[in-house]
């Protein structure tokens, strides 16, 4: 029965630095060179990634019914490889495409200055509905994101892992908890917008028996940056609140 799902945010990646860069520059474009599921991990993200290893080690040496999932994203799958790479016994990493960071569509490398320039209807449909149900032309809302979440977690639930340790995006961090807490609209925006996870931070849900309520035991971790003296990182995203 699978008794434990712990959630990890990739290292900071180079779109993380060039998002803040042209955000603070006060730029319309994210200048990154890369589609998204190519953006690799920032210097200090594979410093972060090490760092993690340590944070995961009671969990990899306890591997029995411990298997590993990743968005196929290569800031995630980077993130996994360092993280899980020194286990032994050798954990294999499954990549799931549900894993995968939202699709932001024609908003895609604009920041919140380049969609109020660009396309300014679409900026005021965002404000309207908020990030959970704005769906992006060519893109996905939280919901969308959601729908295949709850196919992966059906999924991870009949595989036969007691533990399961995923390597993802933020988005899929939040919506997680939102899903399997039974969290509402507003409460999900209001730790994304307050506590949003930070760069390779460890969440923990946990339960008891099939069919019972997950419970948050542990939530954006990041001890093992600390210990390490790795840089701690946030990054949030577009800090839309609830209506």
């Amino acid at each position: 029965m699978l008794r434990e799902i712990v959630l990890v945010r990739h290292g900071e990646s180079l779109g993380n630095v060039a998002a803040s860069a042209a955000t603070a520059a006060g730029a319309e474009v994210i200048d990154v060179g890369y589609r998204d599921p190519d953006v690799p991990l920032s210097p200090v993200g594979r410093e972060q990634a090490q760092a993690l290893a340590g944070g995961l080690k009671h969990l990899l040496e306890a591997s029995d019914g411990t298997r590993i999932w990743s968005s196929p994203y290569l800031r995630a799958l980077e993130t996994a490889q360092a993280a899980v790479g020194a286990a032994e016994p050798a954990l294999t990493i499954t990549l799931d495409e549900r894993l995968r960071d939202r699709e932001l569509g024609v908003l895609d490398l604009l920041t919140t200055i380049g969609v109020a320039a660009r396309f300014p209807l679409e900026a005021e449909r965002r404000r309207w509905w908020g990030k959970f149900y704005h769906r992006p032309p060519g893109g996905e809302s939280w919901a969308d994101v959601a729908l295949r979440l709850r196919s992966f977690l059906g999924d991870l639930d009949s595989s036969g892992a007691e533990r399961a340790i995923v390597f993802a995006h933020d988005a899929i961090v939040l919506i997680t908890r939102f899903l399997c807490e039974g969290l509402s609209e507003h409460q999900l925006l209001q730790i994304s917008a307050e506590d949003p996870p930070r760069n390779v931070s460890i969440t923990v849900l946990g339960r008891n028996a099939p069919n019972t309520a997950w419970r948050t035991l542990l939530y954006n971790d990041v001890r093992h940056l600390i210990d390490s003296g790795a840089p701690v990182t946030e990054h949030a995203g577009e800090p839309d609140v609830a209506h």
